[in-house]
């Protein structure tokens, strides 16, 4: 069974820049999952960020995000990113990396958190202003 951990959280000013990364084990083939990242901030519910294909020949995101944020992965390396530019207090928040087998880029996003393969535990993302 995969296994996810994600890192590079932390606390930066608005305007700035953050790359989160999330590395998978366990997954014998990697490159079939479609990976996605999802955000929770304080007391509200989890939310979808973006989400990209096995291949990396198709990404999805958010329109809270799109222009600012890019995912990408290295099957190689098991990893997948998130590259965060322009951050803005409304993006703070826990940020959980996603696999899934079955869920394209476009329809990640949809499913309800059980219904995907693994999540990773997440990591604090906080903007100040």
């Amino acid at each position: 069974q995969v296994q996810l951990a994600e890192s590079g959280g932390g606390l930066v000013q608005a305007g700035g820049s953050l790359r989160l990364s999330c590395v998978a084990s366990g997954a014998q083939f990697f490159n079939s999952y479609t990976m996605g990242w999802f955000r929770q901030p304080p007391g509200k519910e989890r939310e979808f960020v973006a989400a990209i294909s096995w291949g990396s020949t198709s990404t999805y995101y958010a329109d809270s995000v799109k222009g600012r944020f890019t995912i990408s992965r290295d099957n190689a390396k098991n990893t997948v990113y998130l590259q965060m530019e322009s951050l803005k207090p409304e993006d703070s928040a826990v940020y959980y990396c996603a696999a899934d087998q079955i869920s394209t880029d476009r329809t990640m996003g949809g499913n309800s958190p059980g219904a995907l393969d693994a999540w990773g535990q997440g990591t604090l993302v906080t903007v100040s202003s």
